[in-house]
């Protein structure tokens, strides 16, 4: 399936400005969408695919950095770019640590702008891919049975097949087989993979 086209997402309470970015981003080859406020851009139901927010700083109501803020308490990993004019160094730093892409100053110049845009895409791109990765692994993983999933989370932290048995109370055959069905069902061709696997997962070694 082919990947939807990128879209730039512009809060701006100016309407100069927001038609100004638009006109830039467009001719940047980007699908461009504007909302006036914080409050309607989280209003807005987004579809699938890459995307970056190019961000007014001072906005009335909900400011650009309490949006941002909203946004990364709701899991939203959308990148953003700040614009202002009216911008400072501790804002900036604020604004970076909490995760943006770019802080830039009105007015700026259409290929700075263009050039943040396509950094935040690739972010935003990269992120989507790893996010869609680890899904993919959490729905393989729930396929597994909880014994499977006990004799998973002993064989990572590396004990031989017979160690597992003593643990579990079973035969050292039981867990060759609950082991094969682990490493077909994880899609795991080694044991360096599965280990990889069980530390994206966050999976801890089980208790005695």
């Amino acid at each position: 399936m082919a990947e939807p086209d990128p879209t730039i997402f512009v809060v701006d309470d100016d309407a100069l400005v927001r038609r100004s970015m638009e006109r830039v981003i467009r001719i940047g080859g980007f699908k461009v969408q504007t909302f006036e406020s914080a409050q309607d851009f989280l209003g807005y139901h987004r579809s699938e695919g890459p995307a970056c927010l190019v961000l007014d700083v001072q906005l009335p109501g909900l400011s650009g950095l309490d949006l941002q803020r909203e946004l990364s308490q709701s899991g939203n990993q959308i990148p953003i770019i700040f614009l202002t004019g009216h911008g400072d160094i501790p804002m900036s730093v604020r604004a970076m640590k909490a995760g943006a892409v770019e802080f830039l100053t009105k007015p700026v110049k259409q290929r700075t702008l263009l050039e943040a845009i396509q950094a935040a895409i690739e972010r935003n791109r990269a992120t989507c891919q790893t996010r869609a990765a680890t899904e993919d692994l959490r729905r393989r993983y729930d396929h597994l049975t909880p014994r499977e999933r006990e004799v998973m989370s002993l064989v990572v932290i590396g004990l031989l097949n017979k160690q597992v048995a003593d643990k579990l109370n079973t035969a050292e055959r039981t867990i060759k087989f609950h082991r094969g069905h682990i490493m077909r069902k994880m899609g795991a061709e080694s044991l360096a993979d599965l280990v990889r696997m069980a530390e994206k997962l966050g999976i801890s070694p089980r208790a005695d």
